[in-house]
């Protein structure tokens, strides 16, 4: 795990609350949609990549699905998840990891990733996520992953970011994964503004 990078995100949740965050969403709308429009069996594996304070967690337990997974880089906001879930954080998996250096122990059905692609600005990084997902989702799986379009922000809480086409999409995650469809998403932040996101569903090749 990368010590610097783990403590910059330490410190973006430390620093501020969860509402003041520019991805914060109060409902996770899109992300439902499309992973329910993949999986039919509320037993699927979910692990939701980056999901530390997502309202998608709770979502999907209340809809049923109860093999549920939050990966995130930072133990400070899965505290907030935890919190966020009350008593149904129990039944949910937490792992603090580097989703580059993550290594699955089993198979998932779905991958979901809203905002964590677009900090790896580097070719390595990139390539280290996709492994992790490849090894994560089963033959014929999904993954559903949000990223800055390409007339997002150029960067992202003191970060620099990759702004993604669905041709760059198509390309960082292929060969591992096809793509089904894309929309994009502008997304109000609680400052006002406005970022446009990519979203893609990928199928396990």
């Amino acid at each position: 795990m990368s010590a610097d990078r783990r403590e910059h995100w330490e410190a973006v949740w430390r620093e501020r609350a969860p509402g003041e965050l520019s991805w914060h969403q109060e409902t996770a709308e899109r992300s439902f949609a499309l992973i329910t429009a993949s999986l039919g069996r509320p037993d699927a594996a979910i692990i939701d990549v980056g999901g530390g304070d997502s309202p998608l967690t709770g979502d999907l337990a209340r809809y049923g699905y109860h093999d549920l997974t939050v990966l995130d880089i930072a133990d400070a906001a899965l505290d907030h998840g935890r919190r966020r879930l009350g008593p149904l954080a129990d039944a949910v998996t937490w792992i603090t990891a580097d989703v580059t250096a993550f290594r699955p122990e089993r198979a998932c059905q779905l991958w979901h990733d809203r905002a964590v692609f677009h900090f790896l600005t580097s070719g390595i990084d990139r390539s280290r996520y996709v492994e992790a997902a490849a090894a994560a989702v089963a033959p014929g799986g999904w993954l559903v992953i949000a990223t800055f379009g390409p007339t997002g922000p150029r960067q992202c809480s003191g970060l620099p970011v990759q702004r993604h086409t669905q041709t760059s999409l198509t390309d960082a995650l292929a060969p591992a994964f096809t793509p089904v469809e894309f929309s994009t998403e502008d997304h109000v932040t609680p400052a006002g503004d406005v970022q446009q996101f990519l979203y893609g569903r990928f199928r396990r090749s």
